[in-house]
């Protein structure tokens, strides 16, 4: 089964993050509408992102949401083990009866590359910052734009 956590809440983060550098207000209906998220996932990936500081969420009728702190200190390592939980990338299977060298060795074996692999994607997460990332999609617009904008050109030209 997919587990479409991490990358909603990243999306939810970087979303906030743009919303704020605008002046705009965000909230979990606004969220679940530019996602197309259902708005009570929306609701649930708050909660783990809320409580480790990675958002502030205000109530009421002006309530919104805000980053926790600056998109410079937040890391999509912070993001992933915030709403992802203990849940392993791959998990092993259960423990099966050791009759050959496969069945007795594999599934400590499996968990031991498991963890070298889930390591190695943390160190990656833990590289890139809300700020950084942004900062990517923004460079990345510019060229899908740019791109855009010389296909018509030459389109253009050919007619």
């Amino acid at each position: 089964m997919l587990d479409f956590r991490f990358p909603t809440a990243l999306q939810m983060v970087l979303s906030v993050a743009v919303a704020e550098k605008q002046g705009m207000r965000s909230t979990s209906a606004t969220l679940a509408a530019v996602l197309e998220a259902n708005p009570s996932f929306i609701r649930k990936l708050m909660v783990p992102l809320t409580k480790d500081g990675i958002i502030v969420s205000t109530l009421g009728r002006n309530g919104s949401i805000h980053l926790g702190r600056p998109a410079e200190e937040i890391t999509l390592r912070d993001i992933y083990l915030a709403v992802i939980d203990d849940k392993r990338i791959w998990a092993s299977r259960p423990e099966v009866p050791a009759r050959c060298l496969v069945s007795a060795n594999a599934c400590w074996y499996f968990k031991s590359v498991v963890n070298e692999a889930e390591q190695a994607s943390l160190a990656v997460l833990a590289r890139h910052t809300v700020a950084d990332s942004l900062a990517e999609l923004e460079r990345g617009d510019k060229r899908a734009c740019a791109e855009y904008a010389a296909e018509q050109e030459a389109e253009a030209a050919d007619k």
